[in-house]
């Protein structure tokens, strides 16, 4: 093999970037630039000119390889708050640095084992022990062969097939996949690939881009839910591996449901003779993401389907992208005031502020939206939307269940007519507030489904696909108000032109009524801009200036926030004053952003009280504070304590039926006590002796505004 891939392979380390540049700077100050560097002018002279050059070569490659593991251990490491300054799409940027460090590591161990002399080798960073016997074993009558066309390629710098025979070590445990997608390298190390082309899989790695080779010989990496096992291949090249390997093969494919993919499962002996029976004790070890990543490769799921995006940002990033966390106040630069919170001196109210981005919208319906395929459950089918600017999320995730006909499968419609008040969960119409200038602004809407496997009991979350309507048009103005249909594309948001679910034509159509009947078969997402009312207008301009959320909650957000107002501005001591406030209402009111059922109990409690109040009443905020604080505290407040109330989790039927069952006989119990006292807020709920209460907090009642605004 000539020097010279050898050579571009070590600049590609050492080309700067964001997080390798940390990388050097704190946690390898010795160097993976330094060392890369030092063999790459070593290695740009002439290495034939130089006795044991491919020795030499062996060995920096080694010293390398080990440099670029630790350097991936330090960067999996890393955390946001690592950062001396902000990083904005820090997730994303991440992730593409180890896949680009990945991806160097699989070149510079398949270029150890072509440089590598006759024999086992004993270096560091070489194989481990385990997979050289094993190789040994399966191998032993084959050494002398393999080792002899080892050396007359080195000398020869051969290209062609026998070159293709000579695998790691670890490919004696590789495996046939087919491709169920056409792939096109986006970057260097991607080996683009076609929709029924086999490869054989080289090494697999826990991010999910897998090093594959081709029948041609080509190498790279490709992502894993493109892959589905194959059960034979005719290709000449591996003759030879299927009579030694044909046992191990048959071996792996019965443990691929069990083992789901993973090299911490297979390299497991006990794991691997495990039964059928004992994936129950596995099982949860497994993220939702492995249970998604094995139905796509058993083709459960339809092509452009991924894991959801917006589902992993609430699942790993805590109560940052919640919509309590957006309602809290913020404090200003200075963190001696407020940054959106602030009181009218004139009326003693808060002061309205107008932001650059403030629009209404309802989803309609979605159309043409593929199905999961069979041995899947779908426990919800939903949107999940928020601010976004083409790289990252700006707003809260908000989150609209979908109402489901079988008859018609592939359509979602939203805001379906129930008796009584709609749940905030199913209601398509919502707001929007942010204030930063941004030229790309729009709303991400990401279609999803929550799901079960029928055979394993996993839960998991899928994306369905994601639309994305721009609130502005190229010279910066406001897009009218009307009804757009968005087109669902498939992937995630950052991917680009990828399909939800595979044409069953290929080409453009023909005829004009073929573009039509095509047309027609592409899954949409219809959404309308709305204007809203002057009343509408006002509570809005009092909430904080970034918030996603529900149009019929305003009036319950804005009592909340004059109730702030009241505590932080007007009956503190001194702005400078940072002690605890007593107030159970906003301690814990932003928790029922998160349960979106004991929101909608708040305002049927809230409705009934409003019933009964005239028209000066209703028009007297003062009053309405107090009455706010009755009702809230003789229901929400007393639910959230409650011990027969199951605790709240997504798309769980059965959790979701108890917890309806013990709000509903909440609510029935405090109109009966109304009704019999004819006030409304009755605190006997608090000493009934049949009704029992969590063990006391004093975090109940007590709102630290040091840990909230920060």
């Amino acid at each position: 093999m000539s020097s010279s891939w050898f050579t571009s392979t070590l600049r590609t380390i050492s080309r700067p970037g964001c997080w390798l540049a940390r990388l050097r700077n704190s946690a390898a100050p010795s160097g993976f630039r330094h060392v890369a560097t030092t063999v790459v002018d070593s290695l740009e002279k002439d290495p034939q000119s130089q006795a044991g050059s491919t020795e030499e070569a062996f060995r920096r490659c080694q010293k390398l390889q080990m440099s670029a593991e630790e350097t991936l251990r330090t960067l999996k490491k890393l955390s946001k708050g690592d950062e001396l300054a902000p990083v904005g799409n820090y997730d994303q940027r991440k992730q593409e640095e180890e896949r680009r460090v990945q991806n160097i590591l699989e070149r510079l161990k398949t270029l150890s084992l072509e440089l590598s002399p006759p024999g086992p080798s004993t270096e560091a960073g070489n194989v481990s022990k385990e997979d050289s016997e094993n190789s040994a074993e399966e191998d032993d009558d084959e050494d002398s062969n393999d080792n002899e066309e080892e050396h007359v390629e080195n000398d020869n710098n051969i290209a062609g097939d026998e070159r293709r025979d000579l695998k790691p070590p670890s490919q004696s445990d590789a495996r046939i996949y087919m491709v169920l997608s056409d792939f096109k390298g986006e970057q260097e190390g991607d080996l683009s690939v076609r929709k029924g082309e086999v490869l054989r899989i080289i090494r697999k790695t826990a991010d999910g881009w897998w090093l594959a080779q081709n029948t041609k010989g080509s190498r790279g990496v490709v992502p894993k839910t493109f892959l589905k096992i194959g059960s034979s291949v005719d290709d000449e090249d591996d003759d030879d591996d299927d009579d030694d390997s044909k046992e191990d093969d048959e071996r792996e494919e019965s443990e691929e449901e069990k083992n789901q993919d993973s090299e911490e499962l297979t390299d497991d002996p006990d794991k691997r003779s495990a039964s059928h029976s004992n994936w129950s004790t596995v099982k949860k070890a497994l993220s939702e993401i492995d249970a998604t990543d094995v139905l796509s490769a058993m083709g459960a799921i339809p092509s452009g389907f991924r894991p959801s995006t917006l589902n992993k940002l609430l699942v790993e990033e805590g109560a940052t992208y919640r919509g309590s966390h957006y309602i809290q106040p913020q404090l200003s630069q200075s963190q001696l005031s407020f940054k959106d919170l602030f009181l009218d001196p004139d009326t003693g109210k808060v002061r309205p502020r107008q932001v650059s981005t403030s629009v209404c919208f309802s989803l309609w319906s979605c159309r043409m939206i593929p199905t999961p395929g069979v041995g899947v459950q779908v426990l919800s089918r939903h949107v999940r939307l928020c601010a976004f600017d083409g790289t990252q999320v700006l707003s809260n995730i908000h989150i609209i269940r979908a109402a489901y006909n079988a008859k018609s499968p592939k359509t979602w419609s939203f805001s379906p007519r129930v008796t009584g008040i709609l749940p905030t969960l199913l209601d398509g119409d919502c707001f929007l507030r942010f204030n930063s200038a941004s030229p790309n602004l729009g709303i991400l809407f990401e279609l999803g489904v929550t799901f079960i496997r029928n055979s394993t009991g996993e839960r998991g979350d899928l994306s369905c696909g994601w639309a994305f309507l721009k609130l502005t048009d190229d010279a910066g103005n406001p897009v009218p108000n009307r009804t757009y249909e968005l087109p669902v594309n498939g992937g995630t948001p950052y991917e680009k032109d990828v399909a939800v679910e595979a044409s069953p034509t290929r080409g453009s159509p023909s005829g004009v009524f073929q573009q039509m009947l095509q047309a027609r078969r592409q899954p949409k997402l219809i959404v309308k801009l709305k204007s809203a009312n002057s009343r509408t207008q006002t509570q809005l301009s009092v909430l904080p200036d970034t918030l996603l959320h529900c149009l019929n909650c305003i009036h319950l957000l804005v009592l909340h926030r004059h109730l702030l107002a009241d505590a932080l501005l007007m009956d503190r001591p001194t702005m400078q004053n940072a002690d605890l406030i007593c107030s159970p209402i906003l301690s814990t009111f932003p928790v029922l952003l998160d349960q979106p059922d004991l929101l909608d109990a708040l305002r049927s409690a809230w409705l009934d009280a409003e019933t009964n109040m005239n028209r000066a009443q209703k028009r007297d905020l003062s009053y309405l504070k107090l009455e706010f604080v009755k009702v809230y505290m003789s229901s929400v407040y007393f639910l959230l304590h409650s011990p027969s109330l199951p605790c709240y989790r997504w798309a769980d039927p059965l959790s979701e039926e108890q917890r309806a069952r013990v709000i509903y006989a909440m609510l029935e119990t405090l109109k009966n006590q109304r009704n019999n006292t004819g006030r409304s807020g009755v605190p006997e709920v608090f000493v009934d002796g049949a009704h029992t209460h969590l063990a006391f907090d004093v975090t109940e009642l007590t709102f630290d505004l040091l840990r909230v605004a920060w």
